[in-house]
């Protein structure tokens, strides 16, 4: 099958087996609560292997993976606030600035569902606005998590501008730890208020590569998936890397 087969220039300009294309759209993902060291050793040597983003993981394991990642172009991504988002601005930021003295590259936060259910706008942008300054001043980017499952096709309208003007680098469907995940209605929603002006991440039930590339056709940037390498496979992947993007790429 051909992943980007109707995504046209979307697709990255390198000569490059498809597969690979594909990987470089992926956040390689384990937010388990039980995860095992020897679990994120094999999370870190599958992103290197098929040349993923990044790994996505709890702040337990960031200085590992960072470590473990710092020679290859894969990124060391982390949740913050997650899953629920209702920790306060100052525990979330702090959680930042910790995460990201650790070696994080990709911060994806949960936004406060609560309060912007509330109405309380002021509250919600004023939570994404410290991490995305936190974050850039690092040069690191944030993803900000909607958790579409609990909203309103208004309230998912209203947290896309929010994140927008707040600096957000992506907006994201969801924690995948919550009712619901990712869905091509909520993808295809958030591109067309968000434009160009940041990127979408789709994450939560993409489970195959048919799942991958209907979300990409959609208007997602990246996927979240932990199935990752069964993807792959599905994709032809030799796990063998020729040309591979520099670390700041995507």
């Amino acid at each position: 099958m051909s992943v980007y087969s109707s995504l046209g220039a979307e697709r990255p300009a390198l000569s490059v087996p498809e597969w690979q294309a594909a990987a470089w759209c992926i956040d390689h993902t384990l937010l388990r609560p039980e995860v095992s060291r020897a679990q994120v050793v094999q999370l870190c040597e599958e992103a290197a292997q098929y040349g993923f983003a990044c790994v996505m993981i709890n702040p337990t394991w960031v200085s590992f993976c960072a470590s473990r990642l710092r020679d290859t172009p894969v990124k060391t991504g982390v949740v913050i606030g997650f899953p629920l988002g209702a920790s306060v601005t100052t525990a979330k930021r702090l959680e930042a600035e910790e995460c990201l003295r650790l070696g994080a590259d990709e911060l994806d936060m949960v936004m406060n569902i609560g309060a912007l259910k509330s109405g309380d706008h002021a509250l919600v942008e004023t939570d994404m606005h410290a991490l995305a300054e936190t974050c850039h001043q690092a040069g690191a980017i944030l993803k900000v998590i909607l958790e579409c499952a609990l909203l309103t096709n208004q309230e998912k309208e209203t947290a896309c501008r929010l994140s927008l003007a707040a600096g957000a680098d992506f907006v994201k469907t969801s924690t995948g730890f919550s009712t619901g995940g990712a869905t091509l209605a909520d993808v295809a929603l958030m591109r067309r208020v968000v434009g160009d002006r940041c990127r979408v991440k789709a994450a939560g039930g993409v489970r195959n590569a048919a799942d991958f590339a209907a979300m990409l056709k959609a208007g997602a940037d990246r996927i979240g998936t932990s199935s990752s390498v069964s993807i792959m496979r599905e994709l032809g992947a030799t796990g063998t890397l020729g040309a591979t993007p520099s670390r700041s790429a995507y």
